[in-house]
């Protein structure tokens, strides 16, 4: 059977050049005879794989030199209670709830201080990301602001960083990491599970600035310290060395397109592309508001939830994976990050015009 276009939220579609890479290493990494899956994190062949990977997400990410990269375990889930564990410690902290995963950190960043939620947008389905002027003035002793810029489950994103004044910015960046230039150093902390965007599953990236380790609470669990992980460069406990290699191997690929910016201009082709079909049909409607619309994932629906369910399985067969909705929203998304080609999205919205031809 041939490759289908997978548009899978995650794991997501990797990029080509780089599975064929990691199909050859799994055999043999380089000439160490040895394969990436059997490979000790303690060798000094995979020491460089890490500290290479380390160095390409530094440079695209923007970081300065107060800041460190991270490749831990527990996906963005487990950074959800040890960002609030490490630096919230009772004190208070700003969320902004813009959508399932948003929801989940503010739950866990109660377990360890007060969290102020001055933006929800629950109430309308999650269907767009507050301005600047939403977020309001933030109360006196706040520590951090935390928000998650692209919405996977609903299909929004943040078009800018929000500034934040003294309190220093967290950011849980899974979807969209890596697809478009950022100013990292703007961020005291930002974290990624890898499997959507820079990655498969089982490795979460976090680039932490170092400074804001003397505010850590230093009566943690060994493993729940973000210094024990600077101290010892990721490498207290055997990490997922694979997914390391993708992720270090996905960074040379857009390093080796121009990055970011190259990224980002094939990014914003495929997104036009598919919103403009979306937005010139009567029979598709898009989710979110217009502002805030994802470049990651693309929400819309026919209106009609059969209808929909009926489009998914035929879209399968045609060879658009991966179509159907988040199980708590219904209707439909694609989900086109940085590996999913021009062509892929274009197919799609071929697919689409012919399905509404059928069924309109």
């Amino acid at each position: 059977m041939s490759r289908v276009f997978n548009f899978s939220p995650g794991p997501a579609v990797l990029p080509e050049p780089v599975l064929q890479q990691a199909k050859e290493a799994v055999w043999e990494y380089g000439d160490t005879g040895i394969g990436m899956l059997e490979m000790s994190h303690r060798s000094p062949a995979f020491a460089e794989i890490i500290e290479t990977a380390r160095q390409r997400i530094h440079r695209l990410l923007q970081l300065d030199d107060d800041q460190d990269v991270l490749f831990l375990h527990g996906g963005a889930s487990t950074q959800f209670f040890m960002v609030p564990m490490n630096l919230l410690r009772g004190g208070r902290a700003t969320y902004l709830d813009t959508g399932t995963w948003s929801a989940k950190a503010i739950k866990e960043a109660n377990r360890f201080g007060t969290v102020d939620v001055p933006f929800s947008s629950a109430e309308t389905k999650y269907d767009h990301v507050p301005t600047q002027e939403q977020i309001g003035a933030l109360p006196e002793g706040t520590a951090y602001v935390h928000y998650t810029s692209n919405n996977t489950v609903a299909g929004t994103e943040y078009h800018y960083i929000p500034e934040t004044g003294d309190a220093f910015l967290v950011c849980d960046a899974s979807s969209d990491i890596l697809s478009r230039p950022i100013d990292g150093s703007r961020y005291g902390i930002l974290y990624a599970g890898a499997q959507k965007n820079m990655g498969p599953a089982g490795v979460a990236v976090v680039a932490l600035r170092k400074s804001l380790l003397e505010r850590c609470d230093p009566d943690l669990p060994t493993m729940l310290k973000y210094g024990t992980h600077v101290t010892k460069g990721s490498l207290f406990n055997t990490g997922n060395t694979f997914a390391i290699y993708v992720v270090e191997r996905v960074a040379a690929w857009i390093e080796d397109l121009g990055g970011l910016e190259a990224v980002a201009e094939m990014n914003r082709a495929k997104a036009d592309l598919l919103y403009g079909a979306i937005d010139a049909s009567g029979f598709w409607a898009g989710k979110v508001h217009t502002g805030s619309r994802s470049l990651m994932n693309v929400t819309f629906t026919t209106g009609d939830a059969d209808l929909d369910k009926t489009f998914v399985g035929a879209a399968a067969a045609a060879g658009f994976n991966g179509l159907k909705g988040h199980r708590s929203v219904g209707g439909l998304r694609a989900s086109i990050y940085n590996a999913m080609p021009f062509e892929g999205v274009r197919g799609l919205v071929e697919y689409m015009a012919e399905f509404e031809r059928t069924h309109g």
